[in-house]
């Protein structure tokens, strides 16, 4: 299956009226059968968060979590935890409500720009693929050296002989730390893509916090952007049982906008989501 949604549910304000916070997830289920979960980047989340937002999703939603920062080296300080090991395995645990219910689509293991091609991070990413054990897990690189020519097809088959899930981007290209759009699937089961936005300007701005996010993220695609993908996405469909498509150029409340665009391009039906509020009020 091909299925859309977009990196978190908290402020995609044109998917709700009269909501409160507490119920946006509730709402966001009648309109996308994925999400990506932020939060977990920022902070192993506890159980109880997890346990929450498995119970106000459909059955058939499914969720793709972000490793936390610490694990993908973003983490500015020390990790507060004791050890790596106990890092991943508290992580692990917070993944325990999604993987009783069977909600689990993967857990996305972004890297960042500095994160480069070398022999030491390539040991670091087998580390993180022992860690996580059998657990469904996608790798997103930001660094253009994974997919220079000298590199690019030795890359790929790493990932295919690890048992990774390809991050497919659409992003600016804006130097050594953006990549390229390689429509490659490394994995028979899932595939993901994830759209960016294309604000070149944005991408490499220095700050801090949410001023940096609310511009590097500032980027609505038109019509034409979203069908030069059609091709693309069938083509990692017949590579991959599902893909994920997940939009995260959410700074001006682009993404759920677009991502509903490329549902009816792709003239997909989605079964089993939850009923919008309106419905609950209507015969």
């Amino acid at each position: 299956m091909i299925y859309i949604g977009v990196t978190g549910w908290g402020d995609h304000d044109s998917l709700y009226e009269n909501v409160s916070p507490r119920d946006k997830l509730k709402e966001y289920g009648a309109h996308f059968p994925i999400v990506e979960v932020d939060a977990s980047f920022y902070a192993v989340q506890p159980t109880r968060n997890a346990e929450k937002w498995v119970k106000d999703t459909p059955e058939d939603f499914r969720f793709i979590v972000k490793a936390y920062q610490g694990m993908t080296g973003h983490q500015r300080g020390d990790i507060p935890f004791e050890t790596k090991e106990e890092m991943f395995r508290a992580f692990k645990d917070s993944l325990s409500p999604y993987l009783k219910d069977d909600k689990l689509a993967m857990v996305l293991l972004q890297f960042p720009p500095w994160f480069d091609c070398t022999r030491d991070n390539v040991a670091y990413i087998r580390y993180c693929k022992e860690q996580l054990d059998d657990l469904p897990v996608a790798l997103e690189f930001r660094h253009q050296s994974w997919y220079s020519p000298k590199f690019k097809d030795k890359t790929l088959e790493f990932m295919k002989d690890q048992g990774w899930i390809h991050s497919v981007c659409d992003e600016p290209q804006a130097g050594e730390g953006s990549i390229p759009r390689v429509v490659e699937s490394t994995h028979e089961g899932a595939t993901l893509i994830r759209f960016h936005g294309r604000n070149v300007y944005g991408w490499n701005r220095n700050g801090n916090g949410d001023e940096w996010r609310e511009v590097r993220y500032l980027y609505r695609y038109n019509t034409a952007e979203l069908q030069e993908w059609i091709p693309h996405i069938h083509k990692l469909h017949q590579e991959s049982k599902d893909v994920y498509i997940l939009f995260n150029n959410n700074s001006g409340g682009d993404a759920a906008h677009n991502a509903k665009m490329l549902i009816e391009m792709l003239e997909l039906k989605f079964e089993g989501l939850a009923p919008k509020q309106l419905d609950l009020f209507q015969e």
